[in-house]
Order: structure tokens, then sequence, then C-alpha cells
């Protein structure tokens, strides 16, 4: 079985926007961010690997782009026949 990297995602972000969501809900309920301060963290917890997924995305991203570009300009160049005329 392989693991699906993209369903953790999804399961870690639906779980930060619940959790956030009914944090802000018992913050205007109680009138209290102290008492709610662990439902806040659990929005937290779960949001922080996927900005760190997200960097490491764009960072191999732009590996691949600076490599590909080293590899354009290292490519040997190949003259081709030059027209002149024979006598």
């Amino acid at each position: 079985m392989k693991f699906d990297k993209s369903l953790l995602r999804t399961v870690l972000f639906a779980l930060g926007v619940v959790s956030f969501v009914i944090g802000v809900y018992q913050t205007i309920l109680q009138n209290s961010v102290g008492k709610n301060y662990w439902i806040f963290m659990i929005s937290l917890v779960c949001w922080l690997p996927l900005n760190y997924w997200r960097q490491m995305d764009a960072r191999a991203a732009k590996e691949r782009e600076v490599a590909k570009k080293v590899a354009e300009l290292n490519r040997p160049v190949i003259k081709g026949p030059k027209n002149k005329k024979r006598r």
C-alpha cells in the first residue's frame, strides 16, 4: 500500500480550518482566548507542516528550474555546415 501525501495534506488542512473556526466560536462564546488557547494550538500544529512542505516544494521546483538552465547552458554547440561557395 502506497502512502498518499496529498490525502494527509487535505486532512491536516481540514483539521486546521475546523479547529480554528471552533476556537473562534468558543472564544466569542466564552469571551476568553486563554481558555481556548489549546484549540488554536491544534490549528497551528496542523498548519506548520503544510507551510513547511509548501516551502520545500517551492525550493525543489526552483532547483529543478536552475538545473534545467545550467544544463541548457552547458549543452555543446553543434555548428552546422557553412554556406560557402566552392570553386
